[in-house]
């Protein structure tokens, strides 16, 4: 009966044909296929870059206030309940859903990108000047404001789900405000599994080049297309294997690896590099971010013409903006029992923090080489990002073992990411099941992995990522309407609570009297 209703949901046809027409355009055209999608993304972050900027801030803000407010103390779940996982683990999980390969791939490559060229065309790149502020903007493009929108998604559907016992769906997150609608909530739930799949897809293709990249640095094996398939072969049967096991091991047991060993490079380069000048930085860099908050929020350049907000800032929002269904869903799964207050803390300080941790002590190592020590690491990764961390481990002791962990770091942080995946892209095509059956789970593994090779072998990856920030555009205005939605949810829920209680009091009063 589970496997009829997963196939029969139009959620799971609709999107899964619209993908499969999608690579197989970008497979055979493309250059066409990318021209048409840089268009579309370049018309929208042109002509709604000022949206995505507001739309985060004002989500951002709301979120500080919601949690600072009487609502902090709800949980997400029957107010007797207690947290489905521990702490570190479930901080793991969020850290791997969230960041994955991403924190791993930019750690290095963002502020070295922004030294090399910086965010101020008055500022003189390659300057002590200009490696402050390098560091400054990566701390806030790796802050609260992009973990925003992953929580205003996790909050509502972790509401919704497990308070108010409805499907962990986008369609259903936004009821409170649009009402029932079948169709647009087919349309919308179609939107997000298209925008998952897609993001997965292209973040999948671009770890397993950075993984062909750290094995031809560690042991020269060729950077090559069958060496790239290979790669994602394994990585197929691992995630595979792992989602056969459910979302309390497989998923469970990777995330704690990924913190785990995520720390402990940290914690080794941190020592072996500059250490107090790692200190320094993180600090500075810390303030930096604090104080240029709002103008980094909502920085816009109409009068000078230039495209680095655009490049980077928006980008990153919208790229955030075309994942949040994937990861606050997952989010929201892995958050039973956390009161909002908990919740709000967690997705939006802890992860941030430890990336931010994460970028000083890399970011921040390859910096001190560059000024201090005459290397080039911001000409090498100008040239390559996908060398930026290997290239760093060069100044650090212990070259070869560091690549090596961090490769292994890759490779588990990609399984996770396309386990997590599999697991949410089956909620939901399933209905917004909380155990989507393994064969749909198998089937979306599948596509996931061949949609990656498909576009590694047709060298279309940033075709096919550009065009899922499209997605960005309507799914913004839906992650307002989850503010407003969430808002008269939790007031409508309030003044009932308020009005049960004092009832009661009036009960207990009148049986003493």
């Amino acid at each position: 009966m589970k496997k009829k209703s997963a196939y029969q949901n139009p959620v799971f046809y609709v999107s899964s044909i619209i993908v499969g027409l999608l690579v197989i355009i970008g497979a055979i055209f493309p250059k066409r296929f990318g021209t048409v999608a840089e268009s579309l993304f370049n018309f929208t972050t042109n002509n709604f870059g000022w949206f995505y900027l507001l739309a985060v801030f004002i989500i951002t803000l709301f979120l500080i206030i919601l949690s600072a407010s009487k609502y902090g103390k709800i949980r997400l779940g029957p107010q007797e309940s207690r947290p489905d996982f521990p702490f570190f683990t479930w901080i793991g999980m969020l850290f791997s859903a969230g960041f994955g390969i991403s924190i791993v791939f930019y750690g290095v490559a963002e502020p070295m990108s922004h030294f090399f060229s910086t965010p101020f065309p008055e500022l003189e790149a390659l300057t002590p000047e200009a490696a402050r502020e390098a560091m400054s903007y990566s701390f806030f493009h790796w802050g609260i404001s992009q973990w925003s929108v992953f929580a205003i998604v996790g909050l509502v559907i972790a509401y919704l789900q497990f308070k108010k016992d409805k499907k962990g769906l986008i369609s259903v997150a936004i009821e409170p405000v649009i009402g029932k609608n079948k169709i647009a909530g087919n349309t919308v739930d179609s939107l997000a599994v298209i925008a998952t799949v897609m993001g997965v897809a292209t973040t999948l293709g671009l770890g397993i080049m950075q993984m062909n990249g750290g094995l031809n640095a560690v042991a020269n094996i060729p950077n090559s297309m069958w060496v790239q398939i290979a790669i994602a072969l394994v990585m197929l049967v691992a995630y595979m294997a792992s989602s056969s096991t459910g979302l309390n091991k497989g998923i469970k047991w990777l995330s704690n690896i990924n913190l785990g060993l995520a720390l402990v490079l940290m914690v080794f380069v941190f020592f072996a590099g500059p250490t107090v000048f790692i200190l320094d930085t993180f600090v500075l860099a810390l303030g930096d971010y604090i104080t240029n908050f709002l103008q980094y929020s909502l920085r816009l350049t109409p009068y000078s013409g230039e495209n680095w907000v655009q490049d980077w800032t928006i980008f990153y929002w919208a790229w955030g903006i075309a994942w949040s269904p994937f990861v606050g869903a997952f989010v929201a799964r892995v958050s039973r029992g956390r009161t909002i207050r908990e919740f709000v803390f967690g997705v939006l300080v802890v992860p941030p923090a430890i990336a931010c941790l994460w970028i000083a002590t890399f970011g921040g190592t390859a910096l001190y080489s560059d000024l201090f020590n005459g290397t080039q690491i911001a000409d090498a990764v100008n040239n390559d990002v996908t060398v930026a961390l290997f290239e760093t481990f060069e100044v650090v002791p212990l070259t070869t073992i560091l690549s090596i962990l961090s490769i292994l770091l890759i490779f588990t942080f990609l399984v996770t990411s396309a386990d997590s995946a599999t697991y949410i892209l089956g909620s939901m095509t399933s209905k917004g099941s909380l155990n989507p059956t393994l064969m749909v789970k198998l089937i979306w593994g599948t596509l996931i992995t061949a949609i990656a090779v498909v576009l590694l072998i047709a060298g279309g990856l940033n075709a096919l990522q550009t065009a899922s920030l499209t997605s960005a555009l309507p799914f913004t205005v839906i992650l307002l309407i989850m503010v407003l939605s969430i808002w008269r949810i939790l007031t409508k829920d309030y003044r009932r609570y308020k009005a049960n209680n004092k009832k009661e009091e009036n009960e207990e009063e009148a049986a003493k009297g």
